[in-house]
């Protein structure tokens, strides 16, 4: 078995075959069509199970018999396999789905006060940043040190909120940074203090009116990882323990 083939095979058993039904789809398709003893020739299943494997790769409308002596059977189209596959998951997908949404429960409103959330990897931190922003209605901050974690989702949400006359303030540490900030309408740029520029394990930070943050950090190998609170208690704390630390530094500078 070549390295691609166990992987077609992998492929096929998490679409749900079993491993028999997709040795003898494929088998099937190498050689066109063919007896049980064919079948068996060229794939690893005994050619006692062929028969069973075979009636039901065609009830699930895989493969079409003959009947003839010895019966010989023959796959359908890759096209019209691959259809069939893909009607399979979706209907196994939205009767999975439509259960969970009838048994799920909404959380009650002092629940969500306390909610506090770890989200990892770059890319659903940045989904949820933009989906933070998003839902400020009078004012909000972002800010972070690397190009690459100013996406243009983000940019665009910067924009849209301020657009919205909601109060949009995006602060880092770089230049290159600051730059595309610049350039994006509404958006208000500034530098951080003096004593905030050598963090350099920081990521993101995203402060919406004054209950809802999110703080990333970016490790050696680049991946990131943040905690986010909407809507909270904790939320609200945090950011005034922030803008708390900030207004003392300031005195002090």
């Amino acid at each position: 078995m070549t390295p691609n083939e166990s992987e077609a095979l992998e492929a096929f058993e998490r679409l749900g075959l079993t491993n028999y039904e997709a040795k003898v789809f494929i088998g099937l398709h190498r050689i066109g069509s063919g007896t049980a003893r064919d079948v068996a020739r060229v794939v690893d299943v005994p050619r006692s199970q062929v028969y069973s494997v075979a009636e039901s790769l065609e009830e699930r409308g895989l493969l079409e018999v003959q009947q003839s002596s010895p019966i010989r059977y023959r796959p359908v189209r890759i096209e019209e396999a691959r259809n069939t596959l893909e009607e399979r998951f979706e209907r196994e997908r939205d009767r999975a789905f439509d259960y969970v949404s009838a048994v799920k429960q909404e959380p009650n409103g002092e629940e969500t006060q306390e909610d506090i959330w770890t989200v990892r990897g770059r890319d659903r931190v940045g989904d949820r940043v933009a989906d933070i922003l998003s839902a400020a209605d009078r004012r909000l901050l972002f800010a972070t040190r690397l190009p690459e974690l100013l996406t243009p989702q983000i940019e665009r949400t910067l924009e849209e909120r301020a657009a919205a006359g909601v109060s949009v303030v995006a602060i880092s540490s770089s230049a290159a940074v600051r730059d595309r900030l610049d350039a994006l309408d509404g958006v208000t740029v500034d530098a951080p203090p003096s004593h905030r520029e050598s963090e350099q394990r920081s990521g993101r930070i995203a402060i919406v009116d004054d209950d809802s943050l999110l703080l990333s950090v970016v490790d050696d190998d680049g991946s990131e990882t943040a905690i986010w609170s909407a809507d909270s208690l904790f939320a609200s704390v945090l950011i005034q323990i922030i803008e708390a630390n900030e207004e003392t530094f300031e005195k002090m500078n």
